[in-house]
C-alpha cells in the first residue's frame, strides 16, 4: 500500500483483523504527523472503526456533539437543528464523534500493528505485470537511497496528488474557487462552545464558518471559507500553508459576534489556509492489480464532512474483497471492490459539490426560501442515505442484481 493516512491505516488495520493478508504500507514522509485540525466521524464510519477495536480510543479523545446547528450569519438566528447524541446512536447503531485528526491517526497506527509502515519511501515508479506489480521508491540514505518491491496487489491511498493514480488516469485536481482557513483554539478561551457541544455552522453570502469541540473538549476546531477569489492561477492545494488571521477577521467583519470571538481567538494560535480542490469522478479506479482508496480515488469537497468517512468505508470494503483472494484472483477482487464503491462515492462527491452553492447564497428571496425549508430537512432520519450504510456488510452480503 502507498500512503499512511487515515484510509491507508484503516485498511492495514482491517487486513490485520482479517488475518492471512500480509500488508506493508509505504509512506513518503519521514515522520508521521497528521497535519490538520478537526474531523467529523459519522455513524457510517464509526461503526466500522468500532469493529477494528477503536471504540475505547474514540471514547477517550472524541466528543459526542448533541446536535448540528445551522445559524444565520449576521445575528446567529437558528435556522435548523439536527439532533445527534443519543438519538443518533439509537437510530443508526453508532455515535457521531468530532475528533482531532492526529489522535485518530495515532489510534489507527496502533491498530495497524508494529512494523507495518515504512517511512521515508516516495514512490518513483510503478510497473504492472500479469502476476505482480513492481514498485520503486526513493528511500532514506541508510537504506541505500532507494528500494524495489514487488506485490500481488497495490493500493494507492496517497491522497489527492496520488502518484499511484497518475499511473491509472490522466487528470488533475480541480480548484473549486473556495479557500478555507482552519485552526484550533483552546476550549478555555471559548467555554460556551465546549460546555454545550455541537457542530455549529453559520451560513452567509459567499462563505460559511463551522466549528466543534475536539480532544475531549480541550480544543475547538474551526473551518471558515472565504469568498471565491478573482481571476488568476489557483493557489496550491495544501493543508499546511500558513494563513493570516487578520485576513480572516476582515472576511468575517459584521458576522455574528460568536463567530468573530472564535476567529479572534485563533489570532493567538495561528491558522492554516487550504485551497479546496477535488477531482472529477472516475468511471474506473482499478487496473489489473492496482487500485485506489480514499482521496486518491475520490477527493471531495468538505461540505458534507464525509471525506475521511468514505475512506474508512473504502478500507473495510476492500479488506472484505481481498480476504480469501489469492494471487490469481486479486484482479477480480479489485474489480468487485470498485463496483461496490464507485456508485456511492460518486454520489457523495456530487453531493459535496452541490452543497457549496446552497450554503453560500446571497441574501434575498432564494436565500429566504432555503432558510424556510431547512427546518423540515433537519430530521436525523433524512441522513439515512449516509449514516445507515454499512460498507462491510454490503461487501459481505451484496444485493442481488435486479
Amino acid at each position: 500500500m502507498v500512503g499512511a493516512g487515515i484510509g491507508g491505516l484503516t485498511l492495514a488495520a482491517a487486513l490485520r483483523r482479517a488475518g492471512g493478508v500480509r500488508c506493508e504500507v509505504y509512506e513518503q514522509t519521514g515522520r508521521l504527523s497528521e497535519v490538520g485540525a478537526g474531523l467529523q466521524l459519522a455513524p457510517n464510519a464509526v461503526r466500522l472503526l468500532h469493529r477494528l477495536g477503536l471504540a475505547g480510543p474514540l471514547r477517550s479523545f472524541g466528543v459526542r456533539p448533541a446536535a448540528t446547528e445551522i445559524r444565520r450569519w449576521d445575528g446567529g438566528r437558528l435556522l435548523s437543528r439536527t439532533e445527534l447524541g443519543s438519538a443518533c446512536e439509537e437510530l443508526y447503531g453508532a455515535p457521531y464523534y468530532t475528533v482531532h485528526r492526529a489522535q485518530l491517526h495515532a489510534a489507527l497506527l496502533e491498530a495497524a500493528g508494529p512494523d507495518t509502515v515504512r517511512l521515508g519511501r516516495r514512490l518513483t515508479g510503478l510497473r504492472r505485470g500479469d502476476g505482480e506489480v513492481l514498485l520503486r521508491f526513493d528511500g532514506p540514505a541508510e537504506s541505500g537511497g532507494g528500494e524495489v518491491r514487488t506485490a500481488d496487489a497495490v493500493v494507492g491511498a496517497d491522497g489527492i496528488h496520488s502518484a499511484v493514480r497518475a499511473h491509472l488516469a490522466r487528470d488533475a485536481p480541480v480548484w473549486s474557487g473556495q479557500t478555507v482557513y482552519r485552526g484550533l483554539v483552546t476550549g478555555e478561551a471559548l467555554p460556551e462552545l465546549v460546555d454545550d457541544p455541537a457542530v455549529r455552522v453559520w451560513m452567509g453570502p459567499g462563505q460559511h464558518c463551522v466549528c466543534y469541540p475536539v480532544s475531549s473538549g480541550r480544543a475547538v476546531s474551526f473551518a471558515a471559507t472565504v469568498r471565491p477569489e478573482g481571476p488568476g492561477d489557483p493557489p496550491p492545494e495544501s493543508w499546511s500553508a500558513p494563513g493570516d488571521p487578520a485576513d480572516l477577521l476582515r472576511a468575517y467583519r459584521g458576522w455574528d459576534p460568536a463567530v468573530v470571538r472564535l476567529l479572534r481567538a485563533a489570532s493567538d494560535t495561528g491558522v492554516r489556509r487550504w485551497a479546496l480542490h477535488d477531482r472529477e469522478p472516475l468511471r474506473r479506479w482499478s487496473a489489473g492489480r492496482v487500485t485506489l482508496l480514499g482521496d486518491a480515488a475520490h477527493p471531495m469537497l468538505p461540505f458534507l464532512a464525509q471525506g475521511a468517512n468514505q475512506a474508512v468505508e473504502d478500507a473495510l470494503s476492500l479488506a472484505v474483497c481481498l480476504t480469501g483472494a489469492d494471487t490469481a484472483t486479486v484482479p477480480a477482487a479489485l474489480r468487485r471492490y470498485e463496483a461496490l464503491r464507485i456508485p456511492r462515492t460518486g454520489a457523495v462527491q456530487r453531493g459535496s459539490r452541490g452543497s457549496t452553492r446552497m450554503m453560500h447564497l446571497e441574501d434575498g428571496e432564494e436565500q429566504r426560501r432555503r432558510d424556510g425549508a431547512m427546518a423540515s430537512a433537519a430530521a436525523l432520519r433524512a441522513m439515512s442515505w449516509l449514516y445507515a450504510h454499512d460498507a462491510e456488510h454490503a461487501a459481505l452480503h451484496p444485493a442481488p442484481t435486479p
